[in-house]
């Protein structure tokens, strides 16, 4: 990396680690909920009949089927979703219970106020718009990248240099 890509990279990582953790935070101190776990809830208080396909719930929360399944398990026991299985089909819906739904709609305004807090109190519109164009030229990166096999298990890795002036 040159030593621009260098400096964006460790911004990009400040970020990515602090953020999550930061929401993490106030969501477990006002809610006693993970922001995983909230995100989850929000997605779907969001749906009609507050119902996704697990499948599709995992793609939404940008999350594998086994680290959703994991969740969902966990608010079920909260009893704030439960599985539904599909009619004639493979696989299963979550469904958000009315309970879920008051978890998430109270946790909702704190959440807020702190992603404002953290994030958009610092960015006028146009850096918000340019937020949004970074952001979602990173996930389609991300996603060209991983379609090759970057980032998953059962690849090898490559020497990748973080130093500028180290050489393969």
């Amino acid at each position: 990396m040159n030593p621009q890509e260098l400096r964006a990279w460790r911004t990009l990582i400040a970020l990515t680690t602090r953020l999550p953790a930061a929401l993490d935070t106030q969501l477990q101190r006002e809610s006693g909920i993970t922001h995983f776990e909230y995100f989850v809830m929000a997605l779907l208080s969001e749906e009609p009949d507050h119902r996704l396909q697990l499948s599709d719930l995992a793609q939404k929360a940008n999350a594998s089927l086994s680290r959703l399944s994991h969740v969902v398990s966990k608010l079920e026991r909260l009893g704030w979703a439960q599985r539904m299985p599909l009619t004639g089909r493979r696989g299963a819906q979550a469904v958000l219970t009315d309970a879920g739904y008051r978890k998430v709609s109270a946790a909702g305004p704190g959440y807020l106020e702190c992603v404002r807090g953290l994030v958009f109190d610092g960015l006028d519109a146009d850096q918000t718009e340019q937020l949004l164009t970074l952001g979602e030229t990173l996930v389609a990166q991300l996603d060209k990248g991983m379609t090759r096999g970057l980032g998953r298990s059962g690849r090898p890795s490559s020497h990748l240099a973080l130093d500028p002036t180290e050489s393969d």
